[in-house]
């Protein structure tokens, strides 16, 4: 787009995103899943996930009683004591085994429906009419969305399902475990001035101490990894899209011979990548200081705190190992913060990566309530009215040298412009896209009109359905694709007409631009709108074009927006587009964290 070529000059989507409060971010994702259609089967499925958790928890803290009565017959060389213990241990791992696979199948489950619902919720969002093109002028937050919706997304719900249950199973395990501990901690005693002293809960609250001092550190350590996994996940994008532009355009770049600027440019966007990964392993590396000398020292940790009552002899060994069992059931429960900091500062970046585009996308209808809007009115007539039209950007403001223009049935206008002055923000005015301006449109009737862009859209799918794109197939009978063909020299594709395939890879930007002409043939509207497209042909292109608006489209009127007249003497009416120093300019864009909203908020400078 001509008058978009320059990049706003702040920064935001991700860096900014890992700024802002967590809490508005995960209510608009809660709410997003509470009004999602597959809402009752996801809270059905969290039951299950419950039911089954709570189940595993009840059988651990059976496991873990067992320990007393097992070691007991060890120590007391009891073989058939033993024996029935190991019995007793086949049935509760066996159960534990069947319920640890119903836990697995729900979680996989649970990730494939949430990504449904999310995926789909964004496809919703993002493709209402018109928010795509405006979001995709809209600065670092518009930039690759794919990777926010396909890869981000994906990872969003993989690594809140995972923690999700994780919580769940180490808050029930520490509810359960820690009344064990309590009554165990009876067992413990200390020798004070000859008098023996029982501390309630003693053995619970070294655990807590324990627990709390690892998961601070943790946090102090640790906090950087959120601001750089939301950087690092930023840094991938844009190089998969350097990636996918590359393998795009593979022909063009061999023409010139310019793979080594472009390996020279995936380097660059390479070592960006490699650079944030430097980063994320140093902090990983200090992170895990912390998380691996806390599961080392954990070891020995409950044998340190029993071993007063144990040799006091307030203690079995069955005992002995039931205490130990049940302070490393409650430090296993304590220690999730610990162990899965990294993950939750990967989860929180994801979290507000998908987060802010969401709500980038639900501010593109909001934004823009200071800037004049263009008026454009459907009308039953049939002619096209520019009346007092003045098209505002971030760039500054153009206007028509005319403040009343009328176009009839049949002419040739050309409208020309520089190369910045905002020539395709005109056309796209014209087609209800951009709102940004002053005055009045006034269109024919929708169903007669046809715009051509510089890279006019060729939908994947059969030939038949991009010749026939937007209508149905069914629409043209199969003489109808084949003339159309044929008039374009294109005759060599009606064999195709039915084969499935990417036609934009396939076919040659020249018979890309004879595609979008075969479809004016087929539609044959009476207004053509085109953006810059006589200027990229040569010139028996040009004339046969020509040919074609003085035959077959002699009735349709042509409004060709350019930059300068390619086509001497076609023409009936030449406009010019100038710049309006007094007109109005647009600020860049920027996504409001949900934390304030502002009662006044800009257009986006799309």
């Amino acid at each position: 787009m001509d008058d978009q070529t320059k990049k706003p000059s702040p920064p935001q989507g991700d860096a900014a995103a890992s700024g802002q409060r967590l809490a508005p971010q995960l209510w608009m994702m809660v709410k997003t899943f509470w009004v999602s259609p597959g809402r009752n089967k996801l809270i059905l499925l969290g039951i299950a996930v419950f039911a089954v958790v709570a189940l595993t928890a009840f059988l651990q803290i059976e496991l873990n009683a067992w320990n007393k009565p097992f070691y007991d017959a060890l120590s007391l060389k009891d073989f058939a004591g033993f024996l029935y213990q190991l019995g007793v241990f086949g049935v509760i791992a066996g159960t534990l085994l069947a319920l640890n696979v119903a836990q697995a199948f729900l979680r996989e489950l649970s990730k494939l429906k949430l990504r449904e619902g999310l995926t789909r919720d964004l496809f919703d969002q993002w493709l209402v009419p018109k928010r795509a093109f405006r979001l995709s002028g809209a600065g670092e937050i518009g930039q690759n969305p794919d990777q926010r919706i396909h890869e981000d997304a994906r990872h969003l719900v993989d690594t809140s399902t995972d923690l999700g249950i994780g919580l769940l199973q180490s808050t029930l395990l520490l509810a359960c475990f820690i009344t064990v501990l309590w009554t165990v901690s009876e067992s413990v005693t200390f020798s004070v001035a000859g008098r023996s002293v029982a501390v309630p809960g003693y053995m619970v609250w070294c655990a807590l101490i324990y627990a709390g001092i690892a998961s601070y550190g943790s946090w102090r350590v640790g906090r950087p990894l959120i601001a750089l996994n939301a950087e690092r996940y930023a840094r991938e994008a844009d190089l998969r899209f350097g990636l996918v532009q590359v393998n795009e355009r593979t022909h063009a770049i061999a023409l010139y011979g310019g793979e080594t600027d472009e390996k020279d440019y995936l380097n660059r966007e390479f070592d960006q990548v490699l650079a944030m990964m430097r980063r994320l392993v140093s902090a990983i590396t200090r992170l895990t200081w912390v998380t691996a000398g806390y599961g080392w020292f954990a070891i020995v940790a409950p044998f340190i705190v029993a071993a007063p009552g144990y040799f006091a002899g307030d203690m079995s060994l069955g005992g002995l190992m039931l205490a130990v069992g049940a302070f490393n059931q409650v430090q296993q429960a304590l220690r999730w913060f610990v162990d899965n900091f990294s993950t939750i500062a990967d989860w929180r970046a994801t979290l507000l990566r998908v987060a802010s585009f969401r709500l980038a996308l639900l501010e593109m209808d909001r934004l823009g309530h200071d800037a004049g809007r263009i008026e454009v009115v459907p009308t039953d007539d049939d002619r096209l009215v520019f009346d007092r039209v003045s098209i505002t950007s971030h760039g500054g403001c153009t206007r028509l040298s005319e403040n009343l223009v009328v176009i009839n049935p049949g002419e040739r206008i050309l409208i020309i412009g520089k190369r910045l002055d905002g020539k395709t923000s005109l056309f796209s005015a014209i087609a209800g896209l951009w709102p940004w301006g002053r005055g009045r449109i006034l269109l024919p009737p929708a169903q007669t009109m046809m715009f051509i862009s510089q890279q006019d859209y060729i939908p994947p799918g059969t030939l038949r359905g991009a010749l026939a794109y937007p209508a149905e197939p069914s629409q043209f009978t199969y003489e109808e694709y084949t003339s159309a063909l044929e008039r374009m020299k294109l005759t060599h594709l009606s064999p195709n007409l039915d084969r499935d395939a990417r036609w934009e890879r396939e076919l040659t930007p020249e018979d890309q631009g004879k595609l979008a002409f075969a479809r004016l043939l087929l539609h044959k509207p009476r207004w053509i709108l085109l953006d810059d497209v006589a200027d990229h042909l040569n010139e028996e292109a040009r004339g046969f074009i020509i040919d074609i608006f003085g035959q077959e489209l002699a009735d349709a009127a042509v409004v060709n927006i350019s930059q300068a007249d390619a086509v001497r003497g076609f023409y009936t009416r030449v406009l010019h587009l100038i710049e309006d120093p007094e007109g109005e300019r647009l600020a860049p864009f920027t996504v409001i964290p949900m934390a304030v909203q502002p009662a006044k908020q800009k257009a986006p400078a799309v």
